[in-house]
């Protein structure tokens, strides 16, 4: 039970970091990639307006073809004009690196401007203007080329700054923090493992010194319950039968069986059980018959249906008592004539499910049902030998079996089912 609460506090305090992180992380990344494209955005426009006010004059003029030789071959290709790139007086602006590509109205290639440096190609460069012209968008992107569109009377000018820096720092960026990030999660998941063990530790004491009591209390009760019962023995044989000796019989045997319930539920959660590979199906079977006969005494009815073959590790005797409770508790609180069990394998687990009617529990009390002394207003009414423990018991070997309980509603019954692993065995 604590080991589940120490992984919870682990895992919420893990997964709050994570989350945090990655919320950062992506904050970070996506802030800044936006900041580059409207940095870059706005610089583009810049050259834009410069490249618009420079003269360009004889510079626009599309490359004619040359005339083919006597041997009817082309002569070298036209060359296209690569003028100079307009330049603003600010340091980020001369040292980024633009390049432009200029169309005629006709759609014909009028310059090519790649820079002072030849990073890019010019093939490349037609490439990416060629798709931003027919996109028909007036920015965007293209690996780490940002470009813009402009219209400068009949020219199309497409105006790219290489990003590939930009792009790069912020990578570097965000790998960092990534690395620095997993780091971080690192430590404080072995900081969050030891403040989780600081924090349980009392309660495991607790618990323990809790669990401790009822054993010893109960092995001390039974000391004077027995001398009750022997004296009552002896004042019968004396006096005879009377109302106030057959009272303290009747208190002294729900004593006695409280203290057997007590020790049960101790014994169960302190873990003290030797196991055996067990025939679970037939084990269900036996504990079955004999509550056919209380059944039919109350009027009542029961249908099992169990799967053969199902096999568990376990402790027999608690196994059998963790089914009779349940039967038991069908019997005591169901509202109609019929209980119905069933036991199947799903996966890795035998499911064990037993169901009665009863009357409709709120969300509040059907948490509280596997609690310690716990009952219903109704349940409060049986003046038999119920104290609340039963079902407390119950959850105690289930989680001893390593196995889950839980009750619910299923077409108008109550149903209980525990989930046991099943334990491979070859015949």
């Amino acid at each position: 039970m604590f080991g589940k609460t120490k992984i919870k506090i682990v895992f919420t305090v893990v997964f709050s970091l994570l989350a945090l992180m990655i919320v950062t992380l992506t904050t970070i990344y996506i802030s800044n990639r936006i900041a580059i494209r409207n940095q870059n955005n706005e610089m583009l426009g810049t050259y834009l307006e410069l490249y618009g006010s420079e003269d360009r004059r004889g510079g626009f003029e599309p490359a004619e073809m040359p005339e083919t030789s006597g041997e009817n071959q082309p002569a070298d290709p036209p060359d296209i004009p690569h003028n100079r790139e307009p330049v603003k007086n600010e340091p980020r602006f001369r040292l980024s690196t633009f390049y432009s590509v200029v169309f005629t109205q006709s759609g014909e290639v009028a310059e090519i401007n790649n820079g002072n440096s030849a990073v890019q190609s010019e093939d490349t460069l037609l490439e990416i203007a060629s798709a931003a012209v027919k996109s028909g968008k007036e920015s965007g992107s293209s690996g780490n080329i940002y470009y813009r569109v402009a219209t400068h009377g009949d020219r199309t000018v497409v105006a790219m700054i290489d990003g590939t820096i930009d792009d790069g720092n912020l990578r570097l960026l965000f790998r960092q923090m990534l690395i620095i990030g997993s780091v971080a999660v690192a430590v404080l998941l072995v900081i969050s493992v030891i403040i989780a063990r600081r924090i349980v530790r009392p309660l495991e004491e607790n618990d323990k010194k809790q669990k401790r009591f009822v054993s010893d209390a109960g092995h001390e009760l039974k000391t004077p319950v027995a001398v009750i019962s022997a004296n009552s023995e002896l004042l019968k044989r004396q006096l005879g039968d009377n109302e106030w000796l057959s009272n303290i019989d009747y208190e002294n045997e729900r004593m006695s069986e409280l203290i057997r319930q007590l020790l049960a539920l101790s014994k169960a959660e302190n873990g003290e059980i030797p196991k055996e590979t067990l025939d679970f199906s037939k084990l269900v079977n036996g504990e079955v018959l004999p509550f056919e006969s209380l059944a039919f005494e109350k009027g009542k009815r029961i249908t099992a249906e169990t799967e053969d073959g199902i096999y568990t590790e376990g402790n027999g005797g608690q196994l059998k008592q963790l089914v009779s409770i349940l039967l038991d508790n069908a019997l005591s609180h169901g509202t109609d004539d019929e209980i119905s069990l069933s036991l199947k394998s799903e996966r890795h687990f035998a499911v064990l499910e037993v169901a009665n009617g009863a009357k409709v529990l709120e969300e509040e009390q059907l948490k509280h049902l596997f609690d310690r002394f716990y009952r219903t207003d109704g349940a409060r009414e049986d003046t038999g030998s119920h104290y609340g423990l039963g079902l407390s018991i119950a959850q105690a070997v289930t989680e001893a079996h390593r196995g889950q309980i839980y009750a619910g509603y299923k077409n108008g019954k109550a149903v209980f089912t525990v989930k046991i692993p099943i334990k491979k065995h070859e015949n």
